[in-house]
């Protein structure tokens, strides 16, 4: 990957490629979830430092896959089914595992693979079955044949076997192979030598199985990841003006008649009202919007609440903490954190709004500032009901405005302003007759 990460922390959809092999062993709900690591296993365990359930077997040298599972066998009851994942094939489905371990535990060898027809099996191990289809062994593409190299299946690397038999096939394995090392896979062909059965099951979509080994195969996957949580937005009735430019990191609740223009980008749990319409390159983040919300394009949002029926953007931004109540309009370039807004106001231009609670039927001018911080701590401002902000005022915190209060255009507010009364803060306007411009002196 050229990268200073592991492999298994490289990002898909926003999360690392493990995660999502872990998300979908949960969907199982195992007994345990066993990850074996080795390199960067110091940044890997760090990642994930907060599942604690999770059980870490150390690989201190990468003698193969066969040596990797067994880091893992001794903390595993002989009785139990082993399912073997690929940290780096992140699309696999909860029911293609499903099926796997069905197949396994049905078969009277309790041993079952997953495997795969490809259009290019470069690289890949091939999987050999006899005249009547049964699987015969998996042979590794450095050691296979001319003939061999022709076969279309491959061995995905999942496989589903009881324990006991397991640590029987593990323990006679050997490196006597072109790379030397320990292959999980050489369990088939043992295991075929005893007369076990060994089922052979094909997935349904390359994508389930598909690996990854560089930045192109990294890329491919994050769009199939996409096109995939499109076709489950659309099948829940959202509008997508282009399922191929739509980037989810996360999870998404929408209601009905939902659209979302292109290029948007949703992270975190994202909740859509019904008929919310989100405007070509927003990005929203941890964020509620309520029914009939316009978010205009290129509006950036994280951590907000928003009511039903607001009006969002363009080029705003919102950070942790803004909760809009229904009915209100934040404009063009816009900024509002940690803010709270009553019902029916408005914020419409260019004005920043922080630490601050904005009562009902207000209107903020443009250019206006809550000058929140004064260098060390964060004060708040109090904006009464109805009350009138002129453009271009700057609200020194802390400080209340009461309701129905008017504040001029151009004021610099640094006290309570009444209620009902309208409050300026202006320099006397003065004009200096025959005054001009400083010239630049000649070379």
């Amino acid at each position: 990957m050229h990268s200073a990460l592991p492999k298994v922390l490289q990002t898909l959809a926003g999360r690392p490629l493990l995660e999502h092999v872990i998300q979908v062993a949960r969907g199982l709900e195992p007994a345990g979830i066993h990850v074996v690591y080795g390199y960067g296993g110091d940044a890997v365990r760090a990642a994930f430092a907060s599942q604690t359930d999770l059980k870490w077997a150390h690989q201190p040298d990468q003698l193969g896959t066969g040596h990797a599972v067994a880091q893992a066998l001794p903390a595993i009851p002989d009785d139990h089914t082993v399912l073997v994942l690929c940290g780096d094939v992140p699309l696999v489905r909860a029911s293609t595992l499903e099926r796997l371990v069905a197949d396994a535990d049905a078969g009277g060898g309790k041993l079952a693979l997953l495997t795969a027809n490809v259009a290019d099996a470069t690289g890949y191990g091939r999987v050999l079955r006899n005249a009547r289809g049964a699987v015969t062994r998996i042979v590794e593409h450095k050691d296979a044949s001319a003939e061999e190299l022709r076969v279309g299946e491959i061995n995905t690397g999942l496989i589903a076997f009881e324990a006991r038999a397991l640590r029987r096939y593990l323990g006679k394995l050997t490196t006597k192979n072109a790379q030397g090392e320990y292959y999980l896979t050489d369990v088939i062909g043992l295991a075929v030598a005893d007369g076990v059965e060994v089922r052979g099951s094909v997935a349904e979509s390359v994508l389930d199985v598909l690996g990854i080994n560089d930045r192109a195969q990294l890329a491919a996957a994050e769009r199939a990841f996409q096109r995939r949580v499109a076709a489950d937005l659309m099948a829940r009735g959202v509008t997508l003006a282009d399922p191929e430019r739509l980037d989810v990191r996360g999870s998404v609740t929408v209601g009905r008649d939902v659209f979302i223009d292109v290029g948007v980008v949703l992270e975190g749990k994202v909740v859509l009202g019904d008929r919310v319409h989100v405007g070509p390159y927003a990005v929203i983040a941890d964020s509620t919007l309520g029914a009939d919300t316009l978010v205009h394009a290129h509006t950036v949002m994280n951590g907000i609440a928003a009511g039903d029926d607001c009006e969002i953007g363009p080029f705003a931004r919102l950070r942790p903490g803004a909760v809009l109540s229904g009915h209100v309009k934040v404009g063009n370039f816009v900024e509002l954190k940690n803010s709270q807004v009553a019902p029916h106001s408005k914020i419409n231009h260019l004005s920043y709004v922080g630490d601050t609670t904005v009562g009902a039927h207000v209107n903020v001018g443009a250019g206006t500032i809550t000058c929140n911080y004064d260098g060390a701590n964060k004060h708040r401002t109090v904006i009464g009901d109805n009350a009138f902000i002129g453009s271009g005022a700057m609200i020194v915190a802390p400080v209340e405005i009461g309701a129905g209060a008017t504040i001029g255009a151009g004021s610099t507010i640094t006290k309570d302003a009444p209620g009902g009364e309208l409050t300026l803060a202006r320099s006397k306007q003065v004009t200096v007759t025959g005054w001009q411009r400083p010239k630049k002196k000649p070379k």
